[in-house]
């Protein structure tokens, strides 16, 4: 792929679960090469990094995704004030994911992936029915912490990332993140392919 995407994430854990998951969904992919994932301490630092990072940026042929939980907040709102963010930065074009609630809820939409993460099975009837809609969790942190007392963020979102199938994840939030991602990187090598066409043109001189 030309160029590279660049995910602005706003704690650790999603950084090390998008470093292990991405090249299972884009095989090839390269971190460092063709994205690169920046770890945030949470909101207020993802919010005041945003501006500089994308004002700041030289590399060319670099594309933005900010990746923030939404944490019950009002979700139109906060992708608005977002989006003015990326505006008055010069990247209107930047990518916008918020996670409902937060993270876990993505795990809770792939409860054989927890359960295969974790060598035990928490893909019961009572946990599918109770886990239908995960984004609807309030604390989808707690509710993993529930079923996976030893559960830990990093070393969670580790062994998340080598086991969750994003075709079957049950998170509506996960599969905007994931369908997103995917028309963001067929409109880069779209992209490519027609400057590649374009340069062809010009040197065969039709």
């Amino acid at each position: 792929m030309r160029g590279k995407v660049i995910f602005l994430c706003e704690e650790p854990s999603m950084k090390i679960f998008l470093d292990g998951l991405l090249p299972r969904i884009f095989p090839g992919w390269q971190a460092g090469q063709h994205f690169l994932c920046l770890k945030h301490e949470g909101k207020s630092d993802l919010d005041k990094s945003i501006a500089r990072k994308l004002l700041a940026w030289r590399e060319p042929d670099v594309h933005f995704v900010i990746i923030r939980d939404n944490d019950n907040a009002a979700c139109l709102a906060l992708k608005a004030r977002l989006r003015h963010m990326c505006a008055a930065a010069g990247r209107p074009e930047t990518l916008i994911r918020l996670v409902c609630q937060e993270l876990e809820g993505w795990y809770l939409g792939d409860l054989p992936a927890l359960s295969a993460a974790f060598g035990f099975d928490v893909n019961t009837p009572k946990n599918q029915r109770l886990f239908a809609q995960p984004d609807t969790r309030r604390k989808p942190s707690q509710d993993v912490k529930r079923l996976i007392p030893e559960f830990q963020k990093i070393s969670g979102a580790r062994l998340l990332a080598s086991c969750l199938e994003p075709s079957n994840n049950a998170s509506h939030s996960f599969q905007i993140f994931f369908a997103g991602i995917r028309r963001l990187v067929e409109r880069i090598e779209l992209s490519h392919t027609h400057l590649l066409d374009m340069q062809t043109i010009l040197k065969s001189g039709k």
